[in-house]
C-alpha cells in the first residue's frame, strides 16, 4: 500500500474541531492516537464508523459526560489517528491495538457504544478477551458483509484501491466540492446541519484520512466475526435507525 502522510493537522483544525479542549494526542507501540475524553465516572467508549472520527459524537459526547468518563478515539487511520501497520490492520488487530490504548491511558470500558463498523470492532475485542465491558451497545452495527454481489467484490475492490494513492487523492479533491459531500452523506441515510457537513468535507480533503477508510474496509473479515457472535457472554443492545441506507 502507498503510504500517505498528509495526515489532517491539528493545529490547522484545532479551532474548528469539535470539544477540541478535550483532545491529547497519546503514542502506543509506536501508534500515534487522537481521543477525546471528557467527564468523570466510569468510563464510557464511544466508537465511530468508517469514514468518521470523534466528530460524530460531538452531540452525544458532552450528555454523556455529566456521567461517565466518555473516550471517544479516532480509530486508526482516521481523523488525526495515524494508520496502524499493515499486517495489523485486520479487525483483530485493530481490536488489539484498541485495548492497548485503554491500557495506556487506564479507562478500561464499562460500557462500549459502537456505531456501524465501530459496533464490529467493539465485539471483536470482547469476542478475542482484549476488552471486558460489562455492555457493548450498537447503533445500526455492521455486522455482516455486504448482500450478493457487492459482498464479493467490494472487499477485493477496496485490497485493489489501497496500494495506490490515486483514488484517495481523486476522492479528497472532490471534497472541495461541497455538494459531493451532501451527496456522499445523503446516501447513507444521514441528515447532517451544515457543521456536520463541513466536519466531514475537512476529513475528505485528506487522502490519509480516505485511505485509512478503505483500509479498514479491505482488510475487515466480519464472516468470522459473525460465526463467533453465539459465544458472546456480554450482554449487546442493537439499536437500528430506519433510515440507514447503508
Amino acid at each position: 500500500m502507498t503510504r500517505l502522510s498528509d495526515r489532517p493537522a491539528w493545529p490547522m483544525h484545532e479551532p474548528a474541531w469539535p470539544h477540541a479542549q478535550a483532545s491529547r494526542f497519546v503514542e502506543v507501540d509506536g501508534q500515534r492516537w487522537h481521543v477525546q475524553v471528557m467527564g468523570q465516572g466510569s468510563a464510557l467508549w464511544l466508537l465511530h464508523g468508517t469514514g468518521a472520527a470523534s466528530h460524530s459524537w460531538r452531540g452525544l459526547l458532552p450528555l454523556l459526560a455529566r456521567h461517565h468518563t466518555v473516550v471517544v478515539p479516532d480509530l486508526p487511520g482516521h481523523g488525526f489517528s495515524e494508520a496502524l501497520p499493515a499486517q495489523s490492520r485486520s479487525l483483530p488487530g485493530m481490536a488489539l491495538a484498541l485495548a492497548r490504548l485503554a491500557t495506556s491511558l487506564a479507562l478500561p470500558p464499562e460500557v462500549i457504544i459502537g456505531h456501524s463498523a465501530g459496533a464490529a470492532l467493539a465485539l471483536r475485542a470482547v469476542l478475542d478477551g482484549e476488552l471486558a465491558p460489562r455492555q457493548v451497545i450498537g447503533i445500526n452495527a455492521a455486522l455482516l458483509p455486504f448482500d450478493g454481489l457487492a459482498g464479493l467484490l467490494f472487499p477485493p475492490l477496496a485490497r485493489l484501491f489501497i496500494r495506490s494513492s490515486l483514488l484517495p487523492r481523486l476522492v479528497a479533491g472532490r471534497a472541495r466540492d461541497g455538494s459531493a459531500v451532501h451527496r456522499l452523506v445523503s446516501s447513507t441515510g444521514s441528515r447532517l446541519d451544515a457543521t456536520g457537513l463541513a466536519l466531514y468535507a475537512r476529513l475528505i480533503a485528506s487522502p490519509a484520512h480516505v485511505a485509512g477508510a478503505l483500509a479498514m474496509m479491505a482488510n475487515w473479515d466480519l464472516d468470522r466475526l459473525w460465526h463467533d457472535l453465539p459465544r458472546l457472554a456480554t450482554p449487546l443492545a442493537l439499536l437500528v435507525g430506519e433510515r440507514d441506507a447503508t
